[in-house]
């Protein structure tokens, strides 16, 4: 399997530090408004590679924090009157129905920040003691001309950087390059050997990583412009405090435009995933992200979504047969393409391809086919669970429910009506028998004090 690696700039052969175990690391949301689509390009991205390491074998541990404290997060407690834990807690539990809609898989791990204010107090002291920072009227600093290796990730050299950078007002800093470990805050802090205060959001990823994964880890993954500063700055406090290499593989997605211009909330051209799931399903969404490469931008349009919806229709739309449990599908060609695409750095565009040849064979009743599409899809993430009937294949069901029961319902209304007027009159042999035929149909009924619905099994 090869991985293209920012640090180096090159496709590497990938070879973990443990035999056959993966330690994954992806920088999380800061949780203080509601998830749009580059949130979901990102997550959806290394949701597939984690799918795709456990489906070749590997012993995966992948961690993803949530940062819980942070500027956006107290701006918005004082501006609704609400306290900074209201607001984190109310938005990561609507960034986690937004994943879960997506249907990306939970992480192993998913650390909060306000829980490991310990071990990043234990590694600023450790960045103190070494000389990498120091303390300046409660805040903490790091020293960036004490790593030689700084801007290395970023391509940027120090006089570059330097060029550009400056000393905010309120700020103590011996150089302009040097970045927050902790930041003094009496209003919204904590107890800490420098006052009351916050950690600066670097630190935070340092720490968690650190934490759970150790001080060395495989892969670290995230947004392209969490490259500069978030992970330039990760990489010198974790390699100063803790004397070794912190990341093997750095990988990151790139952006989400609109007309050409990255999409983000401080330009307020963002699309919510609540909004675009109101009208295009998770298959679709996901379909779209993975049709580019993940390094490569994605130009959003209502175009690009249809097309992506009309390819999902294609893979769902095959002739379904029962899932070959028992089926050895590394015997098959689709599958050694399939692998060969995800090897050559998650080329998921040509990964999609072969799902499509799927498709198109097992609707030519090629016997292993459709288990086939079924597990290779899975793999990237798609349900091959409609989430809703056409018309067309409704009218299908209740004809044939109407031939068994001998009637002739118009509408899945009627025929919900037809049932609770036969469990009024205790014809339970009536009701049986159409919550049988349904169901032999993959449409279950739901009965509750509000009254009879009906969904997709």
């Amino acid at each position: 399997m090869k991985l293209h690696n920012s640090y180096t700039n090159q496709i590497e052969q990938f070879e973990t530090i443990e035999p056959n175990r993966v330690k994954m690391y992806v920088c999380g949301p800061t949780v203080y408004d509601n998830a749009h689509l580059g949130h979901a390009r990102c997550y959806i991205t290394w949701d597939v590679l984690y799918r795709y390491l456990k489906f070749r074998g590997y012993d995966v541990t992948y961690c993803r924090n949530v940062t819980d404290v942070d500027d956006k997060i107290l701006k918005k407690a004082e501006k609704e009157g609400k306290t900074p834990e209201d607001v984190s807690k109310y938005w990561y539990e609507r960034f986690s129905e937004s994943m879960k809609a997506l249907n990306n898989l939970k992480p192993d791990v998913e650390p909060f920040a306000t829980k490991t204010l310990g071990e990043m107090i234990s590694i600023i002291k450790d960045l103190i003691n070494k000389g990498y920072a120091y303390e300046s009227n409660g805040d903490v600093y790091f020293r960036v001309k004490k790593f030689p290796k700084y801007g290395y990730l970023s391509k940027q050299p120090i006089d570059q950087l330097e060029s550009g950078a400056r000393i905010e007002i309120g700020e103590h800093k011996e150089d302009p390059l040097d970045f927050a470990l902790w930041k003094k805050d009496e209003k919204f802090g904590y107890n800490s050997p420098w006052g009351v205060g916050r950690p600066g959001w670097h630190i935070e990823c340092s720490a968690m990583s650190r934490k759970y994964l150790g001080k060395t880890i495989d892969i670290h993954a995230g947004g392209a412009d969490l490259i500069f500063p978030h992970h330039e700055n990760e990489i010198a406090q974790s390699e100063c405090a803790n004397g070794c290499k912190f990341v093997n593989y750095w990988l990151h997605n790139g952006f989400v435009t609109i007309n050409k211009e990255k999409m983000s909330k401080s330009l307020g051209n963002f699309l919510t995933i609540d909004d675009l799931l109101k009208n295009y399903d998770s298959n679709t969404i996901r379909f779209f992200i993975l049709t580019n490469h993940y390094r490569m931008p994605v130009e959003f349009s209502d175009e690009a979504l249809q097309a992506a919806s009309n390819g999902v229709k294609r893979m769902l739309n095959a002739k379904q047969t029962k899932i070959n449990e028992s089926l050895d599908i590394t015997q098959f060609e689709e599958y050694k393409e399939f692998v060969n695409a995800m090897d050559d750095d998650l080329n998921t565009s040509k990964a999609l391809a072969v799902l499509f040849n799927l498709a198109s064979k097992a609707n030519k009743d090629v016997d292993y086919a459709y288990t086939l599409l079924y597990k290779l899809g899975t793999v990237l993430g798609f349900t091959f669970k409609k989430d809703a009937l056409s018309e067309e294949e409704l009218k299908e069901i209740l004809k044939r429910v109407n031939i068994e029961l001998g009637e002739n319902f118009g509408s899945m209304e009627e025929l919900i009506v037809k049932r609770k007027q036969a469990r009024a009159e205790k014809n339970w042999e009536f009701a049986d028998k159409v919550r049988i035929c349904l169901d032999k149909e993959g449409i279950i009924l739901k009965d509750s004090k509000e009254g009879t619905t009906w969904g997709i099994k």
